[in-house]
């Protein structure tokens, strides 16, 4: 049998700046055994839902992760709603919609970025993060904010979106869309980063879905789970189905992604050829949740879920988050299992792995 050695990778690590530790368990060169630890940060902000009023949660649950932000005061607003019966008028489901697409298309760049960095081709990086800025652009001319928006409110929107900035916010994603084929061919086709990706974490479909994995993980090995089919928000008038791969390598991760960004951009201008005029919002007074609900959410890096329980109080009892991280971290851990050491910030990489997400 061959020595053993234990490495400890993180949790401050160049290509992993984000705090989970993992313990490598080495034979020579390759990985026995991955043992991952979390907790290392420690927020509070599900115990904040004790000391805020229930309409003030959003601001503090959009903290959950500056990526996605979004999608988490969206997910919030969900299961408020669905604990108030409170129906949202189409057009603020719409704005909801395009927004989190573009949500979607700035994490999957930010992400490429990271990659192409952990490559080591910086100015590959540098490009992609470049095309990024278009979408924090927009973000900030729609909503005021690059990074956290606060536009999202327990019963639609606090801000709406003229439809000929809408319309301008196409033609911007259409001309994106042509320099982001030039650049994604370099993530395809290029022989280096091939060598880097193809065969290497090797997910079956099988794998990915006994160990419950959600997101672009699960879609990169053939699992169909988008969260967007069930038609929350303004998904179910819109045309799509989920990208799929059959490769279950981090190639295949890497594709699916990618995909997803042309998607993406599909779906926002889809949205904005379909947006009804009308209200942005429903005023709610002189009720609060009272009882249990779930909301789901297909966020850039998987399927997250919303719980809230309350009990007819201006403070919620319970706010519950569960997001992809949490769910993929299995996968990242039998995927680590015979992989070479040089292959581990490869392997974390595909898993977008977010730990401010993870621990809150």
């Amino acid at each position: 049998m061959a020595k053993r050695t234990i490495i400890p990778f993180g949790p401050q690590h160049p290509v992993l700046p984000e705090p989970i530790h993992l313990d490598l368990v080495l034979e020579d060169e390759t990985v026995v055994e991955a043992i991952p630890q979390i907790g290392y940060i420690h927020r509070g902000l599900e115990k904040l839902v004790e000391k805020n009023e229930w309409p003030e949660m959003v601001y503090i649950i959009e903290r959950v992760c500056g990526i996605c932000s979004f999608g988490h005061g969206w997910g919030y607003c969900k299961s408020v709603e669905g604990n108030l019966g409170v129906e949202v008028p189409p057009r603020a489901e719409y704005l909801r919609t395009i927004w989190h697409e573009l949500g979607r298309i700035h994490s999957h760049l930010l992400w490429l970025g990271l990659l192409a960095d952990g490559f080591g081709f910086e100015s590959l990086f540098m490009h992609t993060w470049r095309l990024r800025e278009t979408i924090l652009d927009i973000f900030e001319e729609t909503t005021g904010g690059r990074i956290i928006f606060s536009v999202c409110k327990v019963g639609g929107l606090r801000k709406d979106v003229s439809n000929e900035t809408l319309d301008k916010i196409v033609v911007r994603l259409r001309g994106l869309e042509k320099e982001l084929k030039e650049l994604t061919e370099v993530f395809l086709d290029d022989v280096s980063v091939k060598n880097r990706l193809v065969g290497v974490g090797a997910l079956t479909k099988e794998e990915a879905t006994s160990l419950g994995a959600v997101g672009p993980v699960a879609r990169g090995s053939g699992v169909s789970n988008d969260v967007r089919q069930d038609g929350h928000g303004a998904y179910g008038e819109l045309d799509f189905e989920p990208c799929l791969e059959e490769g279950g390598d981090c190639y295949a991760r890497c594709k699916v992604r990618i995909r997803e960004l042309f998607q993406s951009i599909g779906l926002i201008a889809q949205a904005v050829s379909k947006i009804p005029d009308g209200e942005i919002a429903v005023e709610i007074k002189g009720t609060h949740p009272a009882g249990e609900f779930v909301g789901r959410m297909e966020q850039p890096r998987g399927e997250a879920y919303y719980y809230s329980k309350g009990s007819g109080q201006k403070f919620l009892e319970r706010i519950r988050v569960r997001t992809p991280t949490n769910a993929n971290i299995p996968a990242l851990v039998k995927t680590l299992a015979g992989s070479d050491l040089a292959d581990v910030p490869m392997l974390v990489l595909t898993i977008d792995p977010c730990i401010s997400c993870t621990e809150r």
